[in-house]
């Protein structure tokens, strides 16, 4: 028997032990169950414990109930439901358990039922006998943009996401999975095509993410851009991995790393690089796959040749999106680079093409095609574009008129001034560009020509080297200057056009707080922006191509605050004219033209985008009479083509008849605007608009976009009227709010 060892019962038993010490003889230890059983054997009882009591049979049985009762009883017990016992517990009941998969149908990521959403796929409605024969495991479900970004689509983006999602899940066209997002600047093609990658990446009508990763290859300067769009509006809830800088090893080994991420919650699914920087590591990209690539600023693919393009080309993705505000329309080889590029095959070949497209459009549109030709060029043109339609949107920046303040766009003509008159004539004189022009092939010198007469209309210092080192043209044009000239300094009225904007920038400064960008093709034209600034005192900022990347996007965005002091933002348009959003300022001078339209729209559309609230001015001015009008008239008639560059010699002998290369090199002083007498304009009289243009007439058609036609009387712009006296001779201008009339 087994004894307590705890210090009381110790001694109790120590003072047992000696009373009865004496009576009983001692016996040898035994074990428990021997004791016990001797215990039993000897006096015939069992010993057990006073509090436990005695283990009987059970010989009672439950009553039997009959049915009635019995369901009675079950219904009791289920008519109470089970409630968790904690205190107004409101989740779930515990229905689904841990690693059982969900019963029931699958659910899309967002309710399509929401006011307002934004439903991009709709599974298609099945009959009651159809439903009870489905995989409910293999059901599509609804695509819904998630409403973050579908409360803050306007209309247009709205249609602009479903359009996008259709192409590059191969609904609008089976088998392609590209296409073209070609609206204007500033429609907010960058939110459209954000919401488009969050969509794919989250969803998809197999209730799993279309694709793992995507890759926004864009020009340099708008890198950081793109990353803070993703940061504004997916506000953190994902990680984009932006590359804009850094040694070849570093840069090789952030590619790398991207990828190899797999599976359904990548960490960094967006890639953001430029196209320099895509080329020269693209042998890292092509050793995987990527869901989606996105080329911003699209357009300088329309060379299938160059390096870039192929880089592109061979990256392993079937979707590719291709956003271009200015896409190519005049040149047919350059219009295939662009659609083969996001859809290969849906034009053929190139030589299939060109054998069924281009010939037959070109032959149709020559002066002497046969009426027969016509009709063929006309029927295969109209087969291209109900093509290309299929995978290309285009809206115009008349939507805009809804959202922003109004925008007034004017061209102003300005004589050039006695020295810059008497060294234009005296270059065509000596130069001789026209004879050189008389084989019918443009030379070398042809070209300098061109670029010199531009130069010397921006204003006279920038053609004073080689008028001191009497290159071909400037022989004695030296002796034309000023006594005691020095470049070191600016003189405007040495220059019509700049002392135009010399006076618009200091009635600006004067009269309210405004401010102003200054945009130009040359650099030197910059130098001479910021030697003028110095003088009168304006705080300014410069971007031209020899600033980083990283310190583009500070200035942005400091010249963007309100607070920010500076006055001038100057704009190389090579450097900085696309993508960039300047709406600090509300007022912008286009100091000289530029061959390609598409370089000239992209850089006046810096400042009347989202986020403008003033009204905005935008001048474009021209020395009258000169080579500058003669590239806008060409602008207008819609005949200038991207790729005709003075840089390219090639380029401008085809796009340029030897009549049309002649009239570059004339210099007419006798008119207030070349233009306007060419369009022959039969709503003005003596030079003002006293009536609006007659329905069909030629000045419509010709200058669809400039709906007036101004001297100082006709003008509402109170700082170009006090430039007027200056060195303005007439303008035209165009209001964003008036309807656009004439041939699109």
């Amino acid at each position: 028997q087994r004894r307590s060892l705890a210090p009381s019962q110790l001694a109790k038993r120590k003072a047992g032990d000696e009373e009865e010490e004496d009576e009983e003889d001692w016996h040898p230890p035994t074990t428990r169950k021997r004791q016990k059983a001797v215990s039993e054997t000897e006096s015939g009882e069992c010993y057990r414990s006073p509090f436990r009591k005695p283990l009987a049979q059970l010989t009672n049985r439950p009553h039997c109930l009959d049915s009635s009762q019995h369901e009675a009883f079950i219904r009791s017990i289920l008519s109470k439901p089970f409630k968790v016992p904690i205190p107004n517990y409101k989740g779930p009941l515990g229905l689904r358990a841990l690693g059982i998969k969900r019963a029931g149908l699958r659910s899309p990521l967002h309710d399509p039922f929401e006011e307002g959403a934004l439903v991009l796929y709709e599974p298609p409605v099945l009959s009651a006998h159809d439903q009870l024969k489905i995989d409910k495991d293999k059901a599509p479900v609804h695509v819904v943009v998630d409403p973050v970004l579908s409360r803050v689509l306007r209309p247009h983006q709205r249609e602009g996401v479903k359009f996008l999602w259709d192409c590059v899940t191969s609904r609008r066209i089976p088998g392609s999975h590209g296409c073209i997002m070609a609206d204007e600047m500033g429609l907010g093609k960058t939110l459209q095509c954000i919401t488009l990658m969050w969509t794919l990446l989250r969803q998809s009508p197999d209730c799993k993410p279309e694709i793992e990763k995507a890759v926004v290859v864009s020009p340099s300067s708008l890198v950081r851009n793109w990353y803070n769009e993703v940061e504004k509006w997916l506000g953190g809830r994902i990680q984009p991995l932006a590359i804009d800088g850094g040694s070849k090893e570093e840069i090789d080994r952030k590619l790398v790393g991207f990828m190899n991420q797999r599976g359904l919650r990548v960490p960094s699914p967006i890639l953001i690089i430029s196209y320099e920087t895509f080329r020269l590591h693209s042998e890292v990209l092509q050793k995987g796959s990527v869901g989606l690539v996105i080329c911003d600023e699209g357009h300088r693919l329309k060379n299938s040749e160059n390096q870039t393009y192929q880089a592109l080309n061979s990256l392993n993705t079937p979707r590719r999106v291709l956003i271009s505000g200015t896409p190519i329309q005049n040149d047919l080889l350059e219009y295939f680079s662009l659609v083969h590029f996001v859809n290969s095959g849906i034009l053929g070949t190139a030589q299939e093409f060109k054998r069924h497209f281009e010939m037959p459009i070109l032959k149709g549109r020559d002066a002497d095609a046969s009426e027969a030709e016509r009709h063929k060029g006309e029927e295969r043109l109209k087969e291209l574009i109900s093509i290309v339609n299929r995978c290309l949107i285009r809206r115009t920046s008349d939507i805009l008129s809804k959202y922003l303040p109004v925008k007034i766009e004017q061209v102003v003509c300005c004589r050039l001034t006695p020295l810059q008159a008497e060294l234009y004539k005296n270059f065509l004189r000596q130069a001789k560009p026209v004879e050189e022009l008389k084989e019918g092939k443009i030379s070398v010198s042809s070209l300098s020509s061109i670029t010199s007469l531009k130069k010397l209309c921006n204003h006279p210092a920038l053609i004073h080297d080689k008028c001191v080192e009497e290159e071909e043209g400037f022989a004695g044009a030296l002796d034309l200057f000023p006594a005691g000239y020095s470049t070191k300094s600016v003189e405007p009225q040495l220059s019509g056009k700049m002392l135009v904007l010399d006076y618009i920038l200091a009635v600006t400064k004067s009269t309210s707080s405004d401010k102003v960008v200054l945009v130009s093709n040359y650099t030197q034209t910059l130098d001479l922006f910021e030697k003028l600034c110095r003088n009168r005192r304006y705080l300014y900022v410069r971007l031209d191509g020899t600033m980083s990347i990283k310190k583009r996007a500070k200035i942005v965005e400091r010249f963007n605050s309100p607070s920010s002091p500076e006055f001038i933002f100057m704009l190389s348009s090579k450097a900085g004219g696309c993508g960039l959003n300047l709406i600090g300022a509300n007022r912008l001078v286009m100091f000289d033209p530029d061959w390609n339209p598409a370089n000239d729209e992209q850089a006046m559309a810096r400042v009347w985008r989202d986020g403008q609230k003033k009204m905005c001015y935008i001048y474009r001015l021209l020395s009258t009479g000169t080579i500058e009008e003669k590239i806008f008239q060409r602008q207008t008639h819609k005949k200038a083509l991207s790729s005709c560059v003075v840089d390219e010699e090639q380029d401008v002998e085809r796009h340029f008849s030897l009549g049309e290369l002649k009239e570059l090199f004339t210099l007419n002083e006798t008119t207030t605007s070349d233009t306007h007498d060419k369009i022959k304009c039969r709503r003005c009289v003596n030079g003002h608009q006293v009536r609006p243009p007659p329905e069909g007439s030629d000045c419509t058609s010709d200058l669809s976009q400039w709906h007036h036609c101004a001297d100082k009387r006709g003008l509402q712009d109170s700082v170009l009227k006090a430039a007027w006296d200056a060195a303005v001779t007439f303008t035209f201008h165009h209001h964003s709010h008036e309807e656009q009339r004439g041939i699109p």
